[in-house]
C-alpha cells in the first residue's frame, strides 16, 4: 500500500519488536500520563496497541503478496486468487500476556479509586453499562484521536490508504470477538447494532450506511473523546442550553428526594405561576448527592433539531454522572412526542418541568407526579437577601422583596435581577437602588410577549391623575391588591377552598378620553410593571377557533412576564352573548365563552377598559375583582385638566380665561389635551403666546370630531370668534 506498506520490513510506525503494553502509555502527553484517570486510559490504549501489532503480523502472514507497492490502491491476481479460495481466518485465543497486562493495569485502578481517583473510563463504563468486550470496542475507535499512528496502521490493516478509522469487522477483529463469520455476524448486531449499548449511548458512531455492516467505519464523538481526557465542557449543541441553578429551602423535598433515592427514575413537577420547580428540584437532588445537568428548554429555537439536542443532553448527563433537569416542556411538546421521549425514557434519572398535566403517551415509563411549591414572602425576602449578597451588593436599608411584591420571581431570576441591578448602578457609578432592583427584575421578562402585544414602559405618576379622589381610592387599592394577594390569598387563605387564583382582573368604565389608559398605565408604574396593551388586531380572526389560539397565546406568554395586561376597548371581545340563530352566533358564543375560562386560569394582573359598560357579558362581570367608573370631569377637575395641559412652558396671553373655558365646555381630560394640543400648534409657527382666540378656534374643531355643533350658549362671548375664522 503506497505510503503505508511502501516499507518492506513493517509499515510506517510500528515498531519492530512488541513492548510490554505499560511501555506504550508514553504515547500519552507528558504532565498528563501521572494523573490517575488518564494514565488509566493510555494505558488500555496500550493494550490496543498490542493487539494490533498482532493483528499487522498475522495481516503479514497471510498476505499473498507483501511486496506490492501498489496495495490498497488496486486488486491483484494474487488477491483474487485469495479472495476465490477464502478468507483465512487467524484466531490465536487468549493471550496469556495481555490478560496478565490488562490484570496489572485494573490492580492499579482498583488501589486509584480506594485513594478517592475519579478514572473517566470506568466511570464510563458504569454509567452506560458497558461491559469489558465494549470497552475494547470503544478504545479501538477512540485510538486515532489519542494517538495518530493508529490511522497509518488500521489503514494498513484495511488495505486502504483513505481508511484511516476502525472498521466494525477491524474493531470486532482486535477485540477478540470474531472468532468466526458466523460469530462476527451474531457479534455485530449485539455490540454495534442500533440497539446495542455504546451506539445507542451515542459513545461509538457507526458511519458510511451505504456500505456493508462491517466494512463501516467507527467515529467516537468529539465530546465522548474529551470528557474522557477531562475536559468538562458541554459540546456547543446544548451550550446554549445548560443553565447553572442553585438549590433553594423551599419547603419540604422529602417526597421528591425519596423518589429520586428510590427506584423512580423518571419525575415530573408540574408548575404553578410564581412556582419555583427549578430550584426545588434541585435541592432534592443534591440531597440526594447527584450532579445536576439543568437544561432551560426555553432556549430551542425554531432551527434546532430537538431529538438532537436530547439525545446529546442524554449522553452528557450520563458521563457526567448526573440527573437531567429539564424544563419547561411545553417548548418541546410542540416539537412532536420523539423530543420529550427522547428526554422521559433516558437511562438516568430524569426530572422535568412543566404546566401541563402529565400525558401516559409522552413515555412508556410512568413518572412520579409532584406539585412544586409556591415561593412564599419569607421565601421571597431570603432569595433576595442571598442574591443581593452574592451580587456583593451591601445596602441594609434595602427591602427589596417589599419593592418587588407585585412581581412572580422564582430563585434563579431574582440571582439575576441582583446582577442586572449592581450592573446598572455600577454604570452610573453609585450605590444600588429600589429602582435599579424593579428594573432588574423587569429585566427578567420573556420577550414572547412583545410579539403579541405592545410594551409600554409607563411614565407617568399619580400627580398625572386629575380624577374623583374616589377613583383615585379604587386605583390605590387594586394596586394594594396586586402588591399582597399572595400574602392575603396564599398565606392566609381567604380566598377559600374554591379559590380561582391569585390572578386579579379590573374593569376600568367610563366615557373615552376620562383617564381610564392612563391609570392602568400608572398603576403599572406604582407596581414597578411594565404595561402590555394587546392589539386587538392580532387577536381576532375571521376563521373560526383563531381567535381562541391568538388569545390562548397571549395569556401563555403574559403567564411568563411580570407586567399589566391592558384590553383597550375590551367589548369588542367580552361582549354579550346572544341567542343562538345561526352558526355565526354559536361560534361567537363559544368565543366568548373560552374568554371568560382562560381568564378564570390566568394569574397576572389584566386591565380591561371600555365605553359602553352594559355590553358586557354579566358572566364576566361576576369573575371580575374590581370595577372602577371613570365619570366626566366636573367643573373644578376640568379647570386643573386645562392648566395641566397648558405648562408654563408655554406662553398664554392676557385674554387666555380658563376658567370661561372650565365652565362652558363639557369636555373628558383626553378632548382638553386635544383641544391644548390643537391651539399650540396654531401658535407655533410664529413663535407666539397661544390666545383665547386659538383656544376657541382648536375647542370647535374638537367638537366638529364629536360630531357636535358649536352653540352660541356654550361658546358665549367667544362665538364672534367663529364667524371671524
Amino acid at each position: 500500500m503506497a505510503g503505508t506498506r511502501g516499507d518492506r520490513a513493517r509499515p510506517a510506525g510500528v515498531s519492530p519488536r512488541p513492548e510490554p503494553p505499560e511501555a506504550a502509555s508514553a504515547s500519552a502527553p507528558l504532565g498528563r500520563r501521572h494523573q490517575p484517570s488518564l494514565a488509566h486510559l493510555y494505558g488500555r490504549l496500550a493494550l490496543i496497541e498490542a493487539r494490533v501489532r498482532g493483528a499487522v503480523e498475522r495481516r503479514r502472514a497471510t498476505d499473498p503478496d507483501p511486496g506490492d507497492r501498489f496495495r490498497g490502491l488496486y486488486i491483484s491476481d494474487a488477491q483474487v486468487d485469495q479472495l476465490l479460495t477464502g478468507r483465512v481466518r487467524i484466531d490465536d485465543g487468549p493471550s496469556p500476556e495481555l490478560d496478565q497486562a490488562l490484570a496489572r493495569l485494573e490492580a492499579r485502578a482498583d488501589l486509584a479509586e480506594v485513594d478517592g481517583a475519579d478514572l473517566r473510563l470506568r466511570r464510563l463504563a458504569a454509567s452506560f453499562g458497558l461491559d469489558q468486550l465494549d470497552v475494547e470496542i470503544l478504545l479501538i475507535a477512540l485510538a486515532p484521536d489519542l494517538d495518530p499512528r493508529f490511522e497509518r496502521l488500521y489503514a494498513y490493516l484495511h488495505d486502504d490508504v483513505s481508511r484511516r478509522r476502525a472498521s466494525a469487522g477491524l474493531a470486532l477483529e482486535l477485540s477478540g470477538s470474531a472468532g468466526s463469520d458466523a460469530d462476527a455476524s451474531s457479534v455485530e448486531r449485539t455490540r454495534l447494532g442500533t440497539t446495542a449499548r455504546l451506539v445507542r449511548g451515542g459513545l461509538v458512531l457507526v458511519e458510511e450506511p451505504e456500505r456493508p455492516f462491517l466494512t463501516r467505519s467507527l467515529r467516537v464523538p468529539d465530546r465522548v473523546t474529551g470528557h474522557l481526557l477531562g475536559d468538562d465542557r458541554p459540546e456547543p449543541a446544548i451550550e446554549a442550553l445548560v443553565l447553572d441553578v442553585e438549590g433553594a429551602a423551599l419547603g419540604s423535598t422529602e417526597r421528591l428526594t425519596r423518589s429520586i433515592r428510590g427506584s423512580a427514575r423518571l419525575m415530573y413537577v408540574r408548575e404553578r405561576t410564581a412556582s419555583v420547580g427549578r430550584a426545588w428540584a434541585t435541592a432534592a437532588l443534591h440531597e440526594a448527592r447527584l450532579p445536576v445537568l439543568g437544561l432551560d428548554l426555553a432556549r430551542i429555537t425554531a432551527g434546532d433539531d430537538v431529538v438532537e439536542l436530547a439525545t446529546a443532553a442524554v449522553r452528557e448527563a450520563r458521563l457526567r454522572g448526573a440527573a437531567i433537569l429539564a424544563g419547561p416542556i411545553e417548548q418541546v411538546i410542540e416539537r412532536g412526542p420523539a423530543a420529550i421521549r427522547t428526554f422521559a425514557e433516558a437511562p438516568c434519572p430524569v426530572v422535568l418541568l412543566g404546566q401541563r398535566s402529565w400525558d401516559p403517551a409522552w413515555s412508556r415509563d410512568v413518572p412520579v407526579v409532584l406539585d412544586a411549591p409556591l415561593l412564599g414572602l419569607a421565601e421571597r425576602r431570603e432569595a433576595w437577601q442571598t442574591a443581593l449578597r452574592r451580587a456583593a451588593v451591601d445596602r441594609a436599608d434595602l427591602d427589596p422583596a417589599s419593592a418587588t411584591a407585585g412581581f412572580r420571581l422564582d430563585p434563579e431570576q431574582v440571582r439575576r435581577a441582583a446582577i442586572a441591578a449592581r450592573q446598572m448602578a455600577a454604570a452610573d457609578d453609585r450605590q444600588v437602588e429600589i429602582d435599579d432592583l424593579t428594573a432588574g427584575a423587569r429585566a427578567q421578562n420573556a420577550g414572547g410577549l412583545e410579539r403579541l402585544a405592545r410594551r409600554v414602559a409607563p411614565t407617568a405618576r399619580w400627580e398625572d391623575l386629575i380624577l374623583p379622589a374616589d377613583t383615585i381610592g379604587q386605583l390605590t387599592e387594586l394596586t394594594v391588591r396586586a402588591r399582597h394577594r399572595e400574602l392575603v390569598l396564599g398565606e392566609w387563605a381567604m380566598g377559600g377552598a374554591a379559590a380561582r387564583g391569585t390572578g386579579l382582573t379590573a374593569l376600568f368604565a367610563g366615557d373615552s378620553g376620562t383617564g381610564k389608559t392612563l391609570s392602568a398605565e400608572i398603576v403599572a408604574a406604582d407596581l414597578g410593571l411594565d404595561l402590555y396593551v394587546i392589539d386587538l388586531a392580532t387577536v381576532v380572526d375571521k376563521y373560526i377557533g383563531e381567535t381562541e389560539k391568538n388569545l390562548d397565546r397571549i395569556f401563555d406568554e403574559a403567564d411568563r412576564v411580570n407586567g399589566v395586561l391592558l384590553f383597550d376597548e375590551a367589548d369588542a371581545l367580552f361582549g354579550k352573548r346572544s341567542e343562538v340563530k345561526d352558526a355565526r352566533d354559536r361560534y361567537a358564543n363559544v368565543e366568548i365563552a373560552y374568554l371568560l375560562q382562560r381568564m378564570e386560569r390566568f394569574d397576572g394582573l389584566a386591565v380591561l377598559t371600555t365605553n359602553l359598560r352594559a355590553n358586557l357579558d354579566e358572566a364576566f362581570l361576576r369573575r371580575l375583582d374590581m370595577i372602577v367608573d371613570f365619570p366626566m370631569p366636573d367643573d373644578v377637575d376640568r379647570l386643573r385638566l386645562w392648566e395641566r395641559h397648558l405648562p408654563p412652558i408655554l406662553v398664554r396671553a392676557d385674554d387666555v380665561d380658563l376658567e370661561f373655558l372650565a365652565h362652558a365646555f363639557k369636555l373628558s381630560g383626553g378632548n382638553i389635551r386635544n383641544v391644548c394640543l390643537a391651539a399650540a400648534f396654531l401658535t407655533a409657527a410664529d413663535r407666539r403666546p397661544v390666545t383665547m382666540s386659538d383656544l376657541i378656534l382648536a375647542t370647535d374643531r374638537e367638537y366638529r370630531k364629536l360630531g357636535r355643533l358649536a352653540h352660541e350658549a356654550e361658546f358665549g362671548d367667544y362665538f364672534d370668534l367663529l364667524a371671524d375664522r
